[in-house]
């Protein structure tokens, strides 16, 4: 019996000694040229590097179109607008300009592209603008769902409610059963509902699509009152007929920082946005501006700002930039301050004291990491 097991399974092995010699490949004596094998290791090699440091196309195409396409606005005075001879102005257009000087060196390549707030974000995520920077508030449902990355905050902001001073109406129980205007496609339907909801009133929401529309209506009498970002109705106000015999009240809904947008999956393209707008805040904590920047580059032996301007380091190359593109942003657009001055100073119609906007050494939140 056992010899018979011990037969059968000799069998066996050789049988499968057999097949396996059978099914044996030889070896490919097919050789692949050097060049070819070298394209193919180098693509792979990049794509890989690509996927590992999460650099996507973004840079590259703006490059290669030689502009920077920012979504924005044409209607609000202090954050982008547009004149009859159409040039534009606003503090968001000339964040547009920031970007533009750090990755070309010349503030004109930031094209202003025109998007109300139910539109900016498809026109974003579809290509159709490389960077949003339209007064858009960073918030946790936007930055989880929608695909999109929000690199810092540039700008804080609260939404306020403005009504006629004869009105009479000054909290927001005053306006229990009133009809109040504001924009669609913003946080400002969400808040005010929240807000009048908690407190058991009811209204009626007056909805527009865009800004201008919002704000010509409440001045035509359409509404009883007017809410949005407080800096959106100190804009807004400048553009109704008798803007002093209105108040902005002085309750604060909500808590409105304000991001630029990028999508998400392109790391480097996020690094550059980021960056580019810290830039203003590093050159007004050291005391840099437009004016003086040149006479600094010259002076200075300080290594943050010996960095900053482009003296020692290669912070630019890190992004894909130059090494003086900080240097170009102060010089061709200016620091925070010379920025939010143009929009908001004293000598302007939409004239905004700084508050949380100002700098963190001046009990402000506007803050920037070290540049080291």
């Amino acid at each position: 019996m056992y010899k018979k097991v011990a037969i059968v399974l000799a069998l066996i092995c050789l049988v499968a000694a057999s097949c396996s010699k059978a099914e044996t490949v030889a070896p490919s004596t097919t050789e692949v040229p050097q060049a070819a094998a070298t394209e193919a290791t180098t693509a792979d090699t990049q794509e890989a590097q690509t996927s590992d440091s999460g650099f996507g196309t973004t840079l590259q195409n703006v490059l290669a179109a030689g502009q920077i396409r920012c979504g924005t606005q044409d209607v609000s005075p202090a954050f982008g607008y547009v004149d009859s001879a159409g040039n534009y102005s606003g503090f968001d257009i000339d964040f547009c300009r920031v970007l533009a000087a750090a990755v070309f060196g010349d503030v004109s390549k930031g094209t202003p592209v025109v998007v109300t707030g139910e539109t900016r974000f498809p026109t974003l995520q579809n290509g159709d603008t490389d960077v949003l920077i339209r007064t858009t508030t960073y918030t946790f449902s936007r930055d989880v769902e929608l695909g999109l990355s929000f690199p810092m905050i540039y700008f804080y902001d609260g939404q306020g409610i403005m009504v006629p001073k004869a009105s009479g109406l000054t909290d927001l129980a005053d306006l229990n059963g009133a009809s109040i205007c504001m924009d669609s496609g913003t946080t400002t339907e969400a808040n005010i509902a929240d807000a009048m909801t908690a407190a058991g009133f009811t209204y009626t929401p007056v909805v527009y699509e865009n800004n201008d529309d919002m704000f010509a209506a409440y001045d035509q009498g359409r509404c009883d009152a007017v809410t949005g970002d407080r800096s959106a109705l100190i804009s807004g106000r400048a553009k109704l007929s008798q803007g002093d015999a209105h108040e902005i009240l002085a309750l604060t809904l909500s808590k409105e920082p304000f991001s630029p947008v990028v999508r998400q999956g392109d790391d480097q393209w996020a690094d550059i946005v980021r960056w580019a707008f810290y830039v203003p805040i590093i050159a007004e904590e050291h005391g840099i501006t437009s004016q003086n920047v040149d006479e600094i580059k010259q002076t200075t032996n300080d290594p943050e700002v010996m960095r900053l301007l482009g003296l020692e380091g290669d912070m630019g190359s890190k992004l894909g930039l130059s090494n003086d593109f900080a240097y170009n942003i102060i010089k061709l657009v200016g620091n925070y301050e010379e920025i939010y001055n143009t929009s908001f100073g004293e000598d302007t119609n939409t004239a905004m004291t700084r508050g949380y906007n100002s700098l963190w050494t001046n009990g402000g939140l506007i803050y920037a990491p070290p540049y080291r």
